[in-house]
């Protein structure tokens, strides 16, 4: 068969610049340390890896949100460890004054000290979050919870929040569920005893009404605790939660990046030594198009 001399320039040109284009690319996988740099590399691999990227992104999302979601959780149990801690503190003195040897100024020095408790636990009711919200208010975050006199004010929505594809959790309480559990409200309850105990004790009827209503409170006192025990049973559990779907989520995102590089990291070993043969048969055909060159009809003018 016989060719042209353009022929022959145009396949030998052909033929390095493919050569070239190899090499280009070979050395720009090499420079990015990735083998699937766009859907021209791999259509298949390319789809997968946006893929696995989409997910593992959301799954970082969630992860993001189980530490707001830890974050309030915990704020929420250092302030009821706080909570459990006056409670325990105001029953140890409602029990003390059941002494029957007291007379009414001692009574009276338990009822003082049990007020400025009451103002403590008010306060701590309408404690703020780093942000400065109110944080047993429910929605209504820029309003304190209870009044001075213990009077809940705030609305009973609690906050969700999306942790996992399939797990929402409600991550605030209100107010009226923690101190004001079944009708049982903890401020009423210790304003009332400390009317009693500044209730003077002048014969066996105010004596009797003195026991009846102290143990009364006693008993509505409980009450109160188990309350804000059992919400912070349900902080830990919730917690415990978090913290499993924590573990779970980081051995997800483990496979994923696994995943990941075997999709579209570089093999540099195999990688380097594909550019070095490239490079040497660039070299060779260079040699052969010029060979082929001088053989042209051009050398015989």
């Amino acid at each position: 068969m016989r060719l042209s001399t353009n022929t022959i320039y145009a396949n030998g040109t052909n033929r390095l610049m493919g050569l070239q284009s190899d090499v280009n690319d070979l050395n720009e996988k090499i420079s990015s340390g990735k083998k699937v740099r766009s859907p021209a590399d791999d259509p298949v691999a390319s789809a997968r890896i946006i893929e696995i990227n989409n997910n593992k992104s959301m799954k970082d999302t969630f992860a993001e949100t189980r530490k707001t979601a830890s974050s309030m959780l915990e704020n929420y149990e250092t302030n009821l460890s706080s909570v459990t801690d006056l409670v325990l503190n105001i029953k140890s003195s409602l029990t003390a004054a059941g002494n029957a040897t007291y007379n009414d100024s001692q009574r009276q020095s338990i009822a003082t000290e049990l007020q400025g408790r009451l103002d403590s636990l008010i306060s701590l009711a309408n404690a703020k979050d780093s942000m400065g919200n109110f944080i047993y208010s429910g929605f209504t975050t820029d309003k304190a919870a209870f009044t001075s006199a213990g009077v809940f004010q705030g609305e009973t929505s609690r906050m969700n929040l999306q942790i996992d594809d399939n797990r929402t959790m409600p991550t605030t309480f209100t107010g009226d569920s923690v101190f004001n559990a079944n009708g049982n409200n903890l401020f009423a309850n210790m304003q009332q005893a400390i009317t009693l105990l500044n209730t003077p004790i002048t014969d066996a009827t105010s004596r009797t009404n003195f026991t009846n209503g102290l143990a009364t409170a006693l008993q509505n006192t409980d009450k109160s605790l188990d309350s804000i025990l059992d919400t912070r049973a349900q902080i830990g559990s919730q917690l415990n939660e978090i913290q499993i779907l924590d573990d779970t989520g980081d051995d997800i995102s483990l496979q994923y990046s696994k995943v990941l590089s075997d999709l579209q990291d570089l093999d540099y070993t195999q990688a380097l030594s594909d550019l070095a043969k490239k490079n040497t048969i660039m070299e060779a055909a260079q040699k052969s198009f010029v060979s082929t060159s001088k053989l042209s009809l051009f050398q015989f003018i």
